[in-house]
């Protein structure tokens, strides 16, 4: 059994490769990564993709280069999915320390199976060397924070969350006669 902090530092570890790659280089002021995350992470988005109960994936970087990924499932089981998927364990094995005798926490404890959708956003930033006992990864910064969308909102002409997620009463004032699907 794998701990929440796993499952932080997990998810949140593919933001070194993709976030990178998604923002097309560095930020200003930043110094390179020392590592190559695609060369760690290869095809981290794909996988996630691939899981069932994915409705959407989404890369950015912030201007303090932060990476990000925005991961939207289905439902806590859709999520579990993805943890419990083969990539996902092989990347927990091949990057972290494990402390599994002593961990009796299950993630997403408490949460119903069927509650969702649930927006995952994962963070890293980047670091000269690793600053962490837990993990190799030249990082400062790790996080995986969950949300669940609340009612309201509006919209013109798109979303940021794709077309799976809903919202109740989200507003949607995009003219009928200029609705075009973007994707």
């Amino acid at each position: 059994m794998r701990t929440r902090s796993h499952l932080i530092v997990t998810i949140g570890a593919g933001l070194v490769g993709l976030g990178a790659l998604a923002a097309g280089g560095r930020v200003q002021d930043q110094p390179p990564p020392t590592t190559k995350p695609q060369q760690v992470f290869p095809d981290l988005v794909g996988a996630l993709k691939a899981t069932d109960g994915c409705l959407g994936v989404e890369l950015a970087r912030t201007q303090s280069g932060m990476n990000l990924i925005f991961a939207w499932f289905k439902d806590k089981k859709a999520m579990m999915t993805w943890y419990y998927s083969e990539r996902h364990q092989q990347i927990m094995d091949q990057l972290f320390v494990h402390d599994d005798e002593n961990d009796s926490h299950k993630p997403l404890e408490g949460i119903g199976d069927d509650f969702g959708p649930i927006m995952v956003i994962a963070s890293v930033t980047m670091a000269d060397e690793s600053k962490f006992d837990e993990t190799r990864l030249p990082i400062s910064q790790i996080a995986i924070e969950l949300y669940a969308p609340i009612s309201g909102g509006l919209f013109l002409g798109g979303r940021f969350a794709p077309k799976g997620v809903t919202v109740p009463k989200m507003h949607d004032y995009t003219p009928k006669s200029r609705t075009k699907d973007p994707d």
